[in-house]
C-alpha cells in the first residue's frame, strides 16, 4: 500500500506527522513518500522529497511575485508522485497547491484523500464543486465544516480536530520527563511570569506583526515574553527583532510555551486554537500587505479571522486587524486578558466550552483507519 502525502505550512506538517504514526500503526507495512517538514520526517523516518519551507508564499502579492517558483513546485512534485507511483495522495490543507493536486492526481487515476478542509466557506465557495470534482473523501474537523460540505452531497467524514491529539500526547510525554519545565532554562533567575509571542512561522508575516507586538510588550515590564520561534526560520533572522527587549526565543517549544503563559499574543491561524485549548487568554493580531487585505476583504465572507470566534460564530477572543493592530491598541487589548484585566475570566470559561465542544480527539487515527480501510475494500 502506497501513499503520498503533501503539506505545504507549519500546521500541515503537524498534522501529517501524526497521520503518518497512525498510518504505520494501523499498517506497518504501508509505504510513504512526503511534501512536509522535520516532523513528519520523524515520523516517516525518512526526509521529504521536498520541504515545505520552500512552499511558504503567504497573500495575493506575494504568490504574484513568486510565480515561476510555484510553477517549477508543481512540476516537481508531478514527478515524485510519478515516481513513486502511489494508490492514494492525501493532500492536508494548503488549499491553493493543493486543489490543482487533486485535480491532475485524478487525471491519473489517483484517489485522492484530503485532510483538513479547504476553507471554502469563508470565500470562493465555488469551488467546492471542485472539490466534489477531484476529492474521493474530504476530512473535515469543525462541525460547521461537516455541515456545509453535507449541502453539497460530498462524501465527507467528521474526524474530530487533531490538535486535541496533539496537545494530548504532549502532556503524556511532557510530565514524566518535564515536570519542572526545564524548556525554561534560558530564564534562569528570572520570575516573571510569561506572556507568549507566537507571531507565525512565514517571514513577512513575522516581519510585519513581531515588531508591534513586542513593542506593546515592552510596556508591561513586569511580564517576561517566550517569542515561538518557526522551525522553518533560522534564530539569527529574529535577533534583529528581539534586541533591546525582555524577550528569548524558543524554537520547537511551543507548546511548553503556552502551557506556562499568563497570556498570549498570536497571529491568526492555527496557533489561535491551540492557544485557547491550552486555556490561554489571548489576543489576535492580523497585518497583510495593504493590497492583499483590500483583496481579501472584498472575496472573504466571514465575520472572523480566528478560528476560535469562527467555531463560537461571535467574538470570544479579540481580533485586532490592520491599522487596529498597533501598539496602543494591543497594549491595551493584553492588559484585559491578563490576571486581574476585564475579559480575562470569559474567556477562560469560552475555552473551557471549545474544549468540551471539540470532544477527544483520535483524529488522525480515525483518518488512517478510513484510509486503509477504503483501499483495502479497492484492492479486494
Amino acid at each position: 500500500m502506497k501513499l503520498f502525502l503533501i503539506a505545504g505550512e507549519a500546521s500541515g506538517d503537524l498534522h501529517g506527522s501524526n497521520l503518518i504514526k497512525a498510518l504505520k500503526q494501523q499498517d506497518s507495512t504501508i509505504d510513504l513518500r512526503f511534501w512536509g517538514g522535520d516532523l513528519m520526517e520523524k515520523a516517516a523516518s525518512r526526509k521529504p522529497e521536498k520541504h515545505y519551507k520552500a512552499l511558504a508564499f503567504m497573500g495575493f502579492v506575494e504568490v504574484v511575485m513568486n510565480l515561476g517558483r510555484i510553477v517549477q513546485n508543481f512540476k516537481k512534485c508531478k514527478e515524485d508522485i510519478l515516481a513513486f507511483q502511489p494508490e492514494a495522495l492525501v493532500l492536508i490543507d494548503y488549499p491553493g497547491f493543493n486543489l490543482r493536486m487533486a485535480k491532475w492526481a485524478k487525471s491519473q487515476g489517483i484517489k485522492v484523500y484530503y485532510y483538513i478542509s479547504p476553507k471554502v466557506w469563508a470565500w470562493k465557495e465555488s469551488r467546492v464543486h471542485k472539490i466534489k470534482k477531484y476529492v474521493d473523501t474530504l476530512f473535515t474537523i469543525f462541525p460547521f465544516e461537516t455541515a456545509f460540505f453535507k449541502k453539497y452531497d460530498m462524501d465527507v467524514e467528521y474526524v474530530g480536530n487533531p490538535l486535541v491529539d496533539a496537545i494530548s500526547e504532549f502532556r503524556a510525554l511532557r510530565e514524566p520527563q518535564y515536570p519542572n519545565y526545564q524548556f525554561l532554562e534560558v530564564s534562569k533567575n528570572n520570575e516573571k511570569p510569561i506572556v507568549a509571542i507566537l507571531p507565525g512561522s512565514r517571514r513577512q508575516e513575522v516581519r510585519t506583526k513581531l515588531p508591534v507586538m513586542l513593542e506593546a510588550a515592552g510596556k508591561f515590564p513586569e511580564y517576561q515574553f517566550v517569542i515561538a520561534g518557526a522551525p522553518s526560520l533560522e534564530a539569527e533572522f529574529y535577533t534583529p527583532f528581539i534586541e533591546g527587549y525582555d524577550a528569548k526565543i524558543l524554537f520547537g517549544k511551543t507548546y511548553e510555551i503556552l502551557e506556562s503563559a499568563e497570556a498570549a499574543l498570536v497571529t491568526s491561524g492555527t496557533a489561535t486554537l491551540e492557544t485557547a485549548l491550552f486555556r490561554v487568554p489571548q489576543v489576535v493580531c492580523y497585518i497583510a500587505s495593504p493590497i492583499s487585505y483590500k483583496i481579501a476583504k472584498r472575496l472573504i465572507k466571514i465575520k472572523y479571522i480566528s478560528l476560535v470566534n469562527l467555531i463560537f460564530d461571535r467574538e470570544v477572543v479579540r481580533e485586532l486587524i490592520q491599522d487596529e493592530c498597533n501598539v496602543d491598541q494591543v497594549a491595551e487589548e493584553l492588559s484585559y486578558v491578563l490576571k486581574g484585566g476585564g475579559k480575562r475570566d470569559q474567556q477562560d470559561k469560552d475555552c473551557a466550552t471549545l474544549i468540551e465542544t471539540l470532544g477527544n480527539g483520535s483524529a488522525s487515527e480515525k483518518v488512517a483507519s478510513h484510509i486503509i480501510k477504503q483501499m483495502e475494500d479497492n484492492k479486494g
